[in-house]
């Protein structure tokens, strides 16, 4: 038993659903008490309910997905069936736009809270109201892009079964958050050097899992006899960094969409691991 007899896997799930919660606060520009205040419980639970100390009902996480503006099923981490490949327009709250935006121009040290708030169009004062600083920004973009990967990595690798079918769903899934979400994309492979801990720690570990995954698959892949690399941990991280290299070049503006681009990088990720024809 986990934590004050809270078995681990509900501890693990307290921590992720309080995970997803935060994201979506920060992304809405929403401060902890007026989250807190508007779901009719005290800044100290709720700050629990983030934490994963706490667990967090139905009915209050249906209120929190409404207050929010976030969909319940991506909350709760059960998006439906098939909706990891549907990317719809990025909607941010306009400091967090225009920190995308800035990040992605200036990199993270070379923007300012100025820079920022005119992207947004803002004032400073405005930024500054829900964004205490620039850091807090970072995060809330980081913790957005990581959540929603995790969340598309795992309803694509638990459409299929078998280990090859859920390396190639796992690469489509990357190739395509990587090209219909470059802007995170980028900033999640560029600016983790510029996170405060502990924050680094926690969004590391993040993306580790998405790695973990496709490790597992090629390792199984190779244990079956399916796949034939001899070194399936480095082949798998090659595969990743691949995918993850698309926001450097990959443009809307270019001759291949998302998803010709996916189809392509599934066949050189499968050359990686050779598969066994």
């Amino acid at each position: 038993m986990g934590v004050r007899g809270v078995a681990p896997e509900e501890l693990d799930s307290r921590k992720e659903v309080g995970a997803r919660l935060r994201a979506a606060r920060r992304g809405a520009g929403l401060t902890l008490r007026q989250v807190a205040q508007a779901l009719d419980v005290s800044a100290g639970t709720w700050s629990a309910v983030e934490n994963g100390g706490t667990k967090i009902d139905d009915g209050r996480l249906a209120k929190a997905a409404d207050l929010l503006a976030v969909d319940l099923a991506t909350l709760r981490g059960t998006p439906a069936a098939g909706s990891w490949r549907d990317f719809g327009p990025l909607r941010l709250e306009p400091p967090l736009a225009g920190a995308l935006d800035a990040f992605v121009e200036l990199g993270y040290h070379g923007a300012t809270i100025r820079d920022i708030a005119q992207r947004a169009r803002l004032s400073v004062p405005g930024v500054y109201h829900h964004w205490p600083a620039k850091q807090d920004l970072l995060v809330a973009l980081l913790d957005l892009t990581m959540d929603d990967l995790l969340t598309r990595a795992r309803a694509a690798r638990a459409e299929v079964d078998g280990p090859v079918e859920r390396f190639t769903r796992l690469v489509e899934c990357l190739a395509l958050f990587h090209t219909y979400r470059r802007e995170l994309g980028f900033i999640g492979a560029s600016e983790m050097r510029s996170l405060d801990e502990p924050d680094r720690i926690r969004i590391a570990a993040t993306r580790q899992e998405v790695q973990h995954m496709v490790d597992d698959e090629v390792v199984e892949g190779c244990r079956r006899g399916v796949l034939t690399t001899p070194t399936p941990k480095e082949a798998a991280r090659a595969v990743v960094t691949m995918c993850t290299a698309l926001p450097q070049w990959w443009s809307p503006a270019g001759p291949s969409s998302p998803e010709t681009v996916a189809r392509q990088y599934v066949g050189f990720a499968l050359d990686v691991v050779r598969l066994a024809r």
